[in-house]
């Protein structure tokens, strides 16, 4: 049994949480205090009882996490790593200031953050990455929390993450649903149904525990409740008011997102009556004693071997990617690759075959997918490989463009891209990929075409310090390059080139096999042409597509197996877009495709090299 001067200290501290929260949403007038104030004494019990951790040194590998799915009660949680150490409480006043890194929802610009919140339902999916690094590739006792508000959990994403996170049996990772009852412009659907979030958790296979979460007896109760189970995590769902604790304001709609206001002064005084700072002893943060593995961390990551192909056989990018992935396993045991139950069309499955203990299947639900990855990556300590079609790698890019704002290094491999995948049809035909992934911040583009550039796309994109998309092919290419060929980021390499040409043309994947066989063509006729292959869609190499073009006449031809609108074709003319004299034509994929054969349907959307043949002859 806790003694009473825990939970009276315990207590104290929430009311100081809240305190600070007011004081620094006044101070930015703007913020959700009442939010905060819900989850008070949560928060007050789990950094200052339960979590294992060090403020002065927040990501040690070795300490319990922390994820506030929640992230618009930021200021609570600054709060607390303030009070533990972390930084200056009078910094608290800094809240959404320009020059502050105390941001209106977390982001990793704070050292005590790994995850970036506020876009609601995707905390609890990157707790279960965390978690399940933990369990599985740290083999180490830490223990990973996560707070959700109770508005999320209509987010289906939410469910997701329950589903994985039973299947792994994570008994390491504790959820906390602050079930306030209020959203911003309603009531919550269930309100205080404490009961039906119970059966709905149970149902999910998780271990749910109802308290009432202004209660810090019962909060103490079920966290230890939750660190003694074994065989699955543990759900807390804790009764909460929002804005509790504060006078005319506790348990009303319209506070969502509010500073207090005129209301402030009186409430800030009645919680410093009841915290009495001056006699306030805080308790001592428990150290962390949980341990991890060191893993060997080489300067550059390496391919076991290097590209190995004779130029006799056809190969499909997503193979030599699965067999590049292979070997960085062999290199690296830092590692690590997911898929969504295709393994055996993205080639994954590679991976998996060679090192079943850094796989991780997750079936089909690639919002949750992501977030898991992006969990494993945190800390830097695990290299996270994310595998689908391309067409459904979109379905998660909310979770992937949190993923950059969490400035995460996680790889998306996006398999069967265009309309070069064939009789499978429209929906899973990626041809809006790149006009979504080269508007994610720092990150690397790559369109490999053929296998050697496909293993060192996926070598460099390990090293890349940030994260990647890799577009693969479903169709087997022909090899372009010598096995010892050097690829860069950011460095296109031309293909096709004489002294004579009179046009440049552009490509990647498919179209640039097509732009091949067109260039044969055209040289029958007497026209000779240079070739491109962008290798990286961004960064965009535009010395080398500028110098090409300038010597090739000023004309150029761009052709992709993509939509028109945000692909191949906007990147180069955005990066040309200071040049006045180039004459420029495009052939992108213009409707919505059909079912059909690959030869067939590359023809019918004009794109084979038979139109880009007419195409050049046009621009001539």
């Amino acid at each position: 049994m806790t003694d009473n001067n825990t939970v009276t200290t315990l207590e104290r501290i929430a009311n100081l949480l809240r305190i600070h929260s007011i004081e620094a949403t006044q101070a930015s007038n703007s913020g959700h205090p009442t939010s905060c104030s819900s989850m008070a004494e949560i928060t007050s019990v789990l950094f200052f009882n339960v979590m294992h951790y060090d403020p002065k040194d927040p990501r040690n590998p070795a300490a319990d996490r922390f994820v506030l799915s929640k992230g618009h009660c930021a200021p609570i949680l600054y709060a607390a790593w303030a009070e533990a150490g972390a930084f200056p409480v009078a910094d608290l006043k800094n809240l959404r200031k320009i020059d502050s890194d105390l941001e209106g929802h977390p982001t990793p610009r704070l050292n005590f953050i790994d995850v970036a919140t506020g876009s609601l339902g995707q905390g609890l999916g990157f707790a279960c990455g965390m978690a399940y690094a933990g369990k599985y590739f740290d083999h180490s006792d830490y223990r990973v929390y996560c707070v959700l508000g109770d508005g999320e959990c209509s987010e289906g994403s939410v469910w997701e993450s329950f589903a994985f996170g039973s299947f792994y049996k994570l008994n390491n990772l504790c959820a906390i649903i602050d079930v306030n009852r209020l959203g911003q412009s309603d009531p919550t659907p269930l309100q205080h149904d404490t009961e039906t979030y119970r059966k709905r958790v149970d149902a999910f296979g998780w271990h749910p525990i109802v308290v009432d979460g202004q209660n810090v007896n019962q909060l103490l109760a079920a966290f230890k409740e939750a660190s003694e189970l074994t065989d699955k995590p543990t759900c807390i769902i804790a009764k909460t008011f929002k804005g509790s604790g504060l006078k005319g304001i506790e348990d009303e709609l319209d506070w969502h997102g509010k500073p207090l206001g005129d209301k402030a002064a009186e409430n800030i005084a009645h919680l410093r009556a009841l915290v009495d700072e001056a006699t306030l002893v805080r308790p001592q943060i428990p150290k962390v004693t949980a341990k991890v593995p060191e893993l060997k961390k080489d300067k550059q990551i390496k391919l076991s071997s290097p590209p190995n192909y004779d130029g006799k056989k056809e190969i499909a990018t997503r193979l030599a990617h699965g067999t590049a992935l292979e070997k960085l396993g062999k290199g690296c045991e830092y590692v690590i690759a997911l898929d969504g139950d295709t393994k055996n069309s993205t080639f994954s499955i590679k991976f998996r075959d060679a090192f079943p203990n850094r796989f991780v299947e997750c079936y089909i639900a690639e919002q949750n997918m992501v977030q898991v990855a992006i969990g494993i990556a945190t800390r830097q300590r695990y290299i996270s490989f994310v595998h689908t079609f391309a067409a459904f790698l979109i379905r998660a890019a909310d979770q992937i463009r949190m993923g950059a704002i969490s400035f995460t290094r996680v790889k998306y491999v996006g398999s069967h891209a265009g309309v070069s995948i064939g009789e499978d049809g429209p929906s899973q035909m990626a041809l809006e990929d790149f006009a979504f992934f080269r508007t994610v911040p720092n990150i690397v583009c790559f369109y490999p075409s053929d296998a050697v550039s496909a293993e060192r796309a996926v070598e460099l994109a390990a090293n890349y310090d940030g994260a990647v998309y890799i577009r693969t092919s479903r169709p087997n290419f022909q090899i372009l390059y010598k096995n010892d060929e050097v690829f860069e980021i950011g460095k296109a390499k031309i293909v096709v080139e004489s002294s004579n040409d009179v046009c440049t043309i552009v490509a990647g994947g498919v179209t640039l096999h097509e732009a091949i066989k067109a260039s044969e063509k055209l040289k029958g006729l007497g026209k000779a042409v240079r070739i491109v292959d962008l290798f990286t869609v961004k960064p965009i190499d535009r010395d080398t597509i500028l110098k090409a073009v300038n010597a090739t006449q000023n004309r150029l031809l761009i052709v992709e197996d993509h939509y028109s609108e945000g692909g191949l074709g906007e990147a180069v003319m955005a990066a040309l877009a200071d040049q006045t004299n180039i004459k420029i034509a495009h052939l992108a994929v213009l409707e919505v495709a059909r079912s059909g054969k690959p030869a067939e349907l590359l023809s019918k959307y004009g794109i084979d090299a038979e139109h880009i043949a007419n195409a050049v002859e046009k621009l001539l």
